[in-house]
């Protein structure tokens, strides 16, 4: 008998070889790997989920008449060569992980690879479609997926007759009091309990508060998480995607991503329930468009950038950034206020939604010259859903530019203005968002300015960065602000500011 092997971040019955099986087939197997639990400081919902949706997926699979070899062992290597020496299988069978270092360990012990499904786009259309470009823009590839696949399209035409509704959701904090729609949370149970004193155990260095049963650990509740984000949450989601707001920690965003990566939600299916809703008329085009953009543009667009980049990639350092990761991202103490916000909903969830990752954590990482490959790190093991595949090209090419541009057109620095504009953090901090020296300057501000003057070699290049170097060179403080950003960078990197 063949084995199936499902890797941790692959359960769904549906995909991969276990879709062409039934019970009494194939044999089943997942593995535990105690090396990859103690590889990282986990966030603890980030380990519990994990750990609790596999250990589902296998009663699932065994209700439904499965024979499920589930095994904790040192490693994944050792799981299937001790599963091999207990059974015998003809074949191992396994999914294309979405991993370099998986598939290479699939390879290196002897497992039949079947293609990735889940994803729209395989690595190898994504390859045929950038070959010969010189530029690989999302855009461009977000249009050629709708069109191929026919998603909001009409007669040939995007429905609503643009392709990109983006303009229309910018918009700032809404002021009127309004209410968002609460989170769909499941009981924790006896399972749960199990998982954590494992997770306790196993892992060595574990932060942030324990599960409270917002991130769904089976298929039912992804599905029940995506009905109540269709139904309740879409119809509000495009005009305030960009905002942020203190008392408000995911506003209209689906907060789906962690069963999206850990493979309990299908692309596929998310995209034809936005649309259907579009369709009926129950949700405006600006929101169906832009949430559909994030899911079928931008997260297969990174992953198709991971797979036609690495390994190469993960040593993008363009910028020669240096800083240590800031104390204030591992639970110390800032007096920023947007900073200490995030930082909190991050130690209270593990995640923030996708501004706060890239306009709060990422801009300051980028001016200040955070090292890529300790940020990327971080994020990795400090999110619900993170994996390298999703944080390689967010963080090295989207947020630190630490690609040079290969991915994004330009630096997202900005100084404390723009946090201003979009959230409401910047009223009751110390900081002056409009100031640039002084003790009381925003340091996203001072770090904007200095990050300008110390790339611009670099920058010089780059058509789109030509009005904000300009503005920098006419800066009569410059030298002022320049003296004062080695002050910031120095207290950031020991914890001080």
């Amino acid at each position: 008998m063949d084995t199936v092997w499902i890797l941790g971040d692959q359960l769904h019955r549906e995909v991969g070889a276990l879709r062409a099986h039934a019970p009494g087939e194939v044999r089943v197997l997942l593995v535990e790997s105690r090396a990859k639990l103690a590889s990282k400081r986990w966030h603890r919902q980030r380990a519990h989920l994990v750990l609790a949706s596999l250990r589902r997926f296998v009663l699932e699979l065994r209700a439904e008449g499965f024979e499920v070899d589930h095994r904790v062992a040192e490693s994944l290597s050792v799981g299937v060569a001790e599963h091999r020496a207990e059974f015998s299988p003809g074949r191992v069978l396994a999914m294309s992980p979405m991993s370099f270092d998986g598939e290479r360990m699939l390879e290196r012990n002897g497992v039949t690879v079947l293609p990735n499904e889940q994803f729209l786009c395989s690595a190898d259309s994504f390859a045929a479609w950038a070959d010969g470009r010189r530029t690989m823009r999302m855009e461009d590839f977000y249009r050629w997926q709708r069109t191929r696949i026919g998603v909001l399209m009409d007669a040939g035409e995007p429905a609503g007759g643009r392709w990109n509704f983006d303009a229309d959701n910018r918009e700032p904090p809404p002021t009127d009091g309004r209410r968002w729609p609460e989170s769909v949370r499941d009981p924790l149970d006896a399972l749960d309990a199990r998982v954590m004193i494992d997770v306790e155990r196993w892992c060595p260095d574990l932060f942030g508060a324990p599960p409270d049963g917002t991130w769904a650990t089976t298929r039912a509740g992804a599905l029940a998480r995506l009905h109540h984000f269709i139904d309740e949450v879409l119809p509000l989601f495009g005009p305030h995607e960009d905002a942020m707001l203190r008392s408000e920690w995911k506003l209209a965003h689906s907060a789906l991503s962690p069963a999206l990566n850990l493979g309990l939600l299908h692309p596929g299916e998310i995209i034809a329930a936005a649309e259907l809703a579009y369709r009926e008329g129950r949700v405006p085009i600006a929101s169906a468009e832009g949430f559909i953009r994030q899911v079928m543009g931008w997260r297969e667009y990174v992953w198709g950038l991971y797979t036609l980049w690495m390994p190469e990639y993960r040593a993008s350092n363009a910028l020669e950034a240096d800083l240590p990761l800031p104390p204030a991202f591992l639970g110390g103490t800032t007096e920023l206020a947007c900073v200490s916000h995030t930082i909190a909903g991050l130690e209270a969830r593990g995640w923030v939604h996708h501004i706060e990752r890239l306009m709060v954590l990422g801009n300051l990482a980028l001016t200040a010259g955070v090292r890529p490959d300790a940020m990327v790190d971080w994020m990795w093991a400090s999110f619900v859903d993170g994996a390298e595949w999703v944080m390689l090209p967010n963080v090295l090419g989207m947020a630190l530019y630490a690609d040079g541009g290969r991915m994004a057109t330009k630096p997202y620095a900005s100084g404390g203005a723009y946090i201003n504009r979009m959230s409401d953090h910047c009223g009751d901090c110390r900081f002056d968002p409009k100031k640039r020296t002084g003790t009381d300057a925003c340091p996203f501000t001072t770090l904007y300015w200095d990050f300008l003057a110390r790339n611009e070699s670099a920058l010089r290049g780059n058509n789109r960065m030509g009005n904000q170097l300009g503005s920098m060179r006419k800066l009569k403080d410059l030298d002022a602000v320049r003296e004062r950003a080695v002050e910031v960078r120095d207290r950031l990197s020991r914890g001080t500011l």
